[in-house]
C-alpha cells in the first residue's frame, strides 16, 4: 500500500472527501483541458459523415497509424517485416487489406506493452493505466495528456451527449475504485468529488441492509445521471425498489463493463424515471460502441477500426457473432493494431437508424472470450442472460462451468427456489449446451471480483485459443 493510500484509508470521512476532490481537480484538468474542446467539435461534425466518408476517413487513419508504428515502434517494425510488409505496402493499405497484418494478442500486450510496443516518439504527459479485467495480469496502457483529451472528447460526444447529459452535470458513479477501503466499513458508503460534482458509491457494500445509506447519498447530492458497472447499478436500483423507497428522478443511466439486460433497463426506468444507455469501450481506448437516442448501438469509426471475425478469421455477416479485433486511431504512443481485446459482438442485420447517423450498428455485446462455456459436443456459448428471465424471485444468478461435464448455477433469491424453478433453469441450460450435469447452489450472496465487477459467467475450462 502506498503512503497516499495509507493516509486515505485512516483519514476521517471529511478528509477522504477532500482527497477525492483534489484528485478530481487533477483528473478534470487532465481530461478536459488542452485540445479537448477542439476535438469535441470534430467528433460532433463527423457524426454527419456518409458511409463513404467514414470509409475514406478510416483508410487514412489506418495508413497513418500503421506507418507511424512501422517507423517508430520496434515491436511492429519487426512484426510487419516478418509478414513481408514494407512502407510501400502500407501506403497502399485499404480497409480490406487489414487482414494481411498480424494480430496483437493480449499476452503480447502484457509482455511488451511497456517496452517494445511503445513509440520512440511520444507525446507529453504519459501515464500508464491498468485494465480492470477479471482474469490474468492486467494490461498497462499508456495515455499521453493529448491522447487522454482525444479519448475524453469521444466519450463526451458519443456517450454522455447521446444520453442527453454532459461532463458539467452532476453524476453518481459505481465502479472499481475502493473509495471505502474496508469490507466491514461503516456508512456512509460513498465519497464526494466536489470539483466534478461526482458522488462515488462503493461497489462492494450494496445490500438490502445498506441501501438506505446509498439513497441518502443520492438525495444529498442529487446526481443528474448514474454511470458505471451495470450489475452494481442494477442491484442498487433493485434494492431501492424492493424496499419501497423513492429515489430522485434522473436524466439517464449509462452502464458499462457488464451485460445490460431488458430487466435492468426496466428497473432503472421504474426507480429513476429515465432511459438507460449501454456502451462498450475499455481502458485500451481502441474502440467505442455507444447507444444513441433511438436505441441503436453504433460503432464510432473515428476512435478505431473494429473487426468482427469468425473462427476462420473472416468478417462476420450481419446477424452473426464474431470476435472483436481493434485497431485504435487515437494512441500513437502505444499503438494497438489488430488487437484481440477478448470480447464478442453481434453485427446488426439492420444497419439503418432513425438517428440518421451512418455509423455501423451492433445488435448485441455478447460476452468475454474467457467466459465462453463449451458443451460436451464442442458447441460454444456466451449468451446466458436469458437463463434467469421470468423467475422474479432471483436477485442474482451466475453460471460457472467447473469442467466439460459440469455446470453450477449460483443463485441469490428472495425466497427458496421451487423444484419447478430448478427444473426450468436446468432445461434452459440443456437447451443451450445439451447433455451436461447441472447443480444449483442457493447462496446468500455472490461476491464481486477484486475490481468490483460481478462475473455473470465463469468458465474454468482452458481455451486453446486464448
Amino acid at each position: 500500500m502506498s503512503i497516499v493510500d495509507s493516509i486515505y484509508k485512516y483519514s476521517p470521512v471529511h478528509l477522504q472527501n477532500a482527497l477525492v476532490s483534489l484528485y478530481g481537480l487533477y483528473w478534470n484538468r487532465r481530461r478536459f483541458g488542452g485540445i479537448f474542446n477542439e476535438e469535441l467539435k470534430k467528433y460532433k461534425e463527423r457524426e454527419n459523415y456518409t458511409t463513404k466518408q467514414w470509409e475514406d476517413y478510416a483508410t487514412v487513419q489506418l495508413q497513418q497509424v500503421v506507418t507511424h508504428a512501422f517507423r517508430n515502434v520496434p515491436y511492429y517494425t519487426t512484426a510487419f517485416k516478418e509478414t513481408g510488409f514494407d512502407e510501400s505496402d502500407i501506403n497502399k493499405l485499404t480497409l480490406a487489406d487489414i487482414s494481411k497484418l498480424p494480430f496483437l494478442t493480449k499476452d503480447n500486450l502484457r509482455k511488451y506493452g511497456t517496452t517494445s510496443l511503445l513509440s520512440q516518439r511520444k507525446e507529453k504527459g504519459g501515464s500508464f493505466f491498468s485494465s480492470s479485467g477479471t482474469t490474468g495480469t492486467p494490461t498497462q496502457i499508456l495515455f499521453s495528456t493529448p491522447m487522454h483529451q482525444r479519448w475524453s472528447a469521444a466519450y463526451e460526444a458519443r456517450v454522455r451527449n447521446w444520453a442527453g447529459v454532459g461532463k458539467n452535470m452532476s453524476r453518481g458513479m459505481i465502479g472499481g475504485r475502493r473509495v471505502i477501503p474496508d469490507g466491514d466499513a461503516q456508512p456512509p458508503y460513498y465519497r464526494y468529488n466536489r470539483f466534478e460534482k461526482q458522488v462515488y458509491f462503493s461497489a462492494y457494500h450494496i445490500s438490502p441492509d445498506t441501501v438506505r445509506d446509498y439513497l441518502k447519498g443520492i438525495e444529498k447530492y442529487r446526481p443528474d445521471y448514474m454511470v458505471g458497472y451495470a450489475m452494481s447499478n442494477y442491484l442498487l436500483a433493485r434494492f431501492i425498489k424492493e424496499e419501497q423507497l423513492i429515489a430522485p428522478k434522473m436524466k439517464a443511466v449509462i452502464t458499462s463493463s457488464e451485460k445490460l439486460t431488458d430487466e435492468m433497463r426496466a428497473v432503472f426506468q421504474d426507480v429513476y424515471g429515465c432511459k438507460t444507455y449501454d456502451g462498450w469501450s475499455g481502458v485500451e481506448a481502441c474502440g467505442l460502441v455507444s447507444e444513441c437516442e433511438h436505441g441503436s448501438m453504433h460503432i464510432s469509426p473515428d476512435v478505431g477500426l473494429i473487426e468482427l471475425l469468425n473462427k476462420d478469421g473472416n468478417p462476420v455477416k450481419p446477424g452473426e457473432t464474431g470476435e472483436v479485433v481493434c485497431t485504435g486511431f487515437l494512441n500513437y504512443d502505444q499503438p494497438l493494431i489488430r488487437y484481440k481485446i477478448g470480447d464478442y459482438m453481434t453485427l446488426a442485420t439492420n444497419q439503418s437508424c432513425k438517428c440518421g447517423r451512418e455509423m455501423p450498428i451492433i445488435e448485441d455485446i455478447t460476452g468475454r472470450i474467457e467466459d465462453v462455456v463449451i458443451g460436451k459436443d464442442g458447441r460454444e456459448m456466451v449468451r446466458f442472460h436469458g437463463i434467469f428471465i421470468g423467475i422474479k424471485k432471483i436477485i442474482l444468478g451466475q453460471v460457472v462451468q467447473e469442467d466439460i461435464d459440469n455446470i453450477t448455477l449460483n443463485i441469490v433469491a428472495e425466497q427458496s427456489l421451487t423444484e419447478e424453478d430448478k427444473n426450468t433453469l436446468k432445461k434452459r441450460i440443456y437447451s443451450q449446451l445439451g447433455d451436461i450435469n447441472v447443480e444449483i447452489s442457493e447462496l446468500k450472496e455472490i461476491s464481486c471480483e477484486a475490481n468490483g465487477k460481478y462475473r455473470a459467467v465463469i468458465s474454468k475450462v482452458k481455451k486453446e485459443y486464448l
